[in-house]
């Protein structure tokens, strides 16, 4: 075998494990004992507790395996095809072994994807969901990548392992390491399948009826300055971009009938100034990407470039914060770590970031829906204390 990863054969000496003092540290010495746990899972009053987080905590241990059955129910078509009518397995799968087949639309059925009925297999609502989120199937199949990034997690946390994320996302490292077209189109279309709802959720949080102009840094082929333009008349749109993804931006504002509204510059806002007369600057999905300097000197040119009681408008999935949730801390810090650039922020983080760079009346409204995206808006200052660069 050429594996030279070693596989420990037997589980370590258990260290004994001492919780302190105090009521909790009580508890947890209670918790963590076998007896009081045999007790508990045969007492009438304790039993339905323990069985589910018995439960809970398998389903943890389990996560890796669900997401991977996941991973092959798209990459084999199964939802597609179930979407057109219910199958049996041997038609849905008919190039596995049949016991396999079963196994993975069995898999299925158990997080709750599928239903089957005398063989044969249906999509459930939440199937049917999730094939109807617009670039979820792709980001599931790019998961690919990720997934071999977190294969061992510790090496990435120590800072110690090459990462395929961060090749994946050269564009993040500046305008030279994302010269490919193809790589910034790829980047681009999968970023604009799942905009529609961070747009639709930060446009529900955010009123942009009264900005005369909006500059969006970093808005790719400009699917979030589309869904600004369909919802108000008023604002023009200016999408500041690398120059790959021009053509893709000119295309989408043609066929949504916004070419007379819309205008394209094309450069980097890490060598390039942004360009003047906007009073509101938007940040989508663009914070998360990059290291707090990064952030730091985007967050002074967009502060230099607007004028006087110009706002600027954040919106990304975020961590909690001192309310730590799964998709900012768990998905999207881990995410952002494998790409060895950018993290995942708090609201408070990204709030204070504005501060430090001169905007006043920060607002960090609370998330519909945290694991599509949260919102940080603030306001240039208009007094005399005005510390722009300039």
């Amino acid at each position: 075998m050429n594996d030279t990863r070693q596989i420990p054969l037997a589980a370590p000496a258990v260290r004994p494990r001492r919780f302190g003092r105090g009521p909790r540290a009580w508890v947890h010495r209670l918790v963590a004992s076998p007896r009081f746990q045999s007790f508990a899972a045969r007492a009438p009053f304790l039993s339905r507790r323990v069985r589910r987080e018995g439960e809970d905590m398998f389903d943890l241990i389990a996560g890796f395996v669900k997401s991977q059955a996941l991973f092959a129910l798209v990459e084999l078509d199964v939802l597609d095809q179930l979407a057109e009518r219910p199958a049996r397995a041997e038609v849905l799968l008919p190039d596995l072994p049949p016991q396999n087949a079963e196994l993975l639309l069995n898999a299925g059925c158990a997080i709750g994807l599928l239903a089957q009925r005398r063989g044969t297999y249906r999509l459930t609502t939440r199937g049917a969901a999730l094939l109807a989120v617009p670039g979820l199937m792709q980001m599931i199949r790019h998961h690919a990548v990720m997934y071999r990034d977190m294969a061992d997690p510790v090496p990435v946390l120590r800072g110690e392992a090459p990462t395929e994320l961060a090749d994946f996302w050269p564009y993040v490292f500046g305008a030279s390491a994302a010269g490919d077209p193809d790589t910034a189109r790829d980047y681009s279309e999968l970023m604009a399948d799942t905009q529609r709802m961070v747009a639709e959720d930060t446009l529900r949080q955010v009123d942009l009826s009264d900005v005369t102009e909006l500059l969006d840094v970093g808005g790719g082929t400009g699917a979030f300055l589309e869904a600004v333009g369909r919802r108000w008349s008023g604002p023009k749109l200016h999408l500041f971009d690398l120059p790959a993804v021009a053509p893709g931006a000119e295309s989408r504002f043609r066929a949504a009938a916004l070419s007379e509204r819309a205008q394209i510059t094309a450069g980097s806002f890490r060598d390039d100034a942004l360009p003047g007369g906007a009073d509101a600057i938007s940040l989508v999905r663009v914070l998360y990407d990059h290291a707090d300097d990064t952030v730091a000197a985007l967050l002074a040119k967009v502060y230099d470039a607007l004028p006087p009681g110009g706002r600027i408008l954040i919106t990304e999935p975020m961590t909690g914060g001192a309310r730590p949730h799964v998709p900012g801390d768990v998905y999207f810090a881990f995410y952002t770590l494998c790409m060895r650039t950018g993290r995942a922020r708090s609201q408070a983080q990204i709030a204070d970031l504005l501060r430090a760079a001169g905007f006043e009346d920060v607002q960090t409204p609370r998330a519909a829906r945290p694991f599509v995206t949260s919102v940080v808006t603030g306001v240039k200052q208009t007094g005399q204390n005005d510390v722009s660069t300039n």
